[in-house]
């Protein structure tokens, strides 16, 4: 019987899968690539595949549990300066990101698109990432002072929301400057 434990047990072939899987996905979207390719690119056999991921849709949750990982050990990095400066800080670095010549999207807003039911397993790591980083924008606007820390959180996430598809649509530096401008306002105002 395949458990959790099992699942997320760190295994060299587990990583190739997942790293595989992040890739193709992130390139050409989840619902565009399927286990066939993600097998043979990996390098794993079908049994290896289903032994660390039963569907695909454990597959894409586990890709987008990884990515937020990722994200939160980049955040993490981010240690020097008020809790205001941090909060620049992070929105700088996913100005910097967004601009980049790699940049498609956002990895979670992407997979979400993707997968329209709000109460589906991978919607839902895709929520819980959201809530950490609301919770992060709040904490690090309460620990600043900020009077209206929740609502303020909100307005940053929304604002991470625009940026993250700017990006994506618009003119790099315009949506830079937009971000830094809204920033600003919303971190004074």
């Amino acid at each position: 019987m395949v458990n959790a434990e099992t699942l997320a047990r760190p295994s060299p072939a587990r990583d190739r899968v997942l790293r595989t899987a992040a890739r193709l996905f992130y390139g050409e979207g989840v619902h565009a690539v399927g286990i066939d390719r993600i097998i043979a690119e990996a390098g794993v056999a079908k049994a290896t595949f289903y032994h660390h991921f039963p569907s695909k849709d454990d597959l894409v949750r586990a890709y987008v549990t990884e990515q937020g990982a990722v994200v939160r050990t980049a955040v993490d990095s981010i240690r020097d300066g008020s809790p205001r400066e941090r909060l620049m800080a992070i929105f700088a670095f996913m100005c910097e990101f967004g601009a980049g010549p790699t940049y498609r999207g956002c990895p979670f807003v992407n997979t979400a698109a993707e997968y329209p039911d709000p109460a589906h397993p991978v919607r839902l790591a895709i929520a819980e990432h959201r809530r950490w980083n609301r919770d992060l924008y709040r904490d690090l606007l309460a620990a600043d002072g900020h009077p209206g820390a929740e609502l303020t959180a909100d307005i940053l996430l929304l604002l991470r929301d625009g940026l993250v598809v700017g990006f994506d649509l618009d003119d790099p530096a315009t949506v830079r400057a937009a971000v830094e401008e809204t920033l600003n306002r919303v971190l004074t105002g």
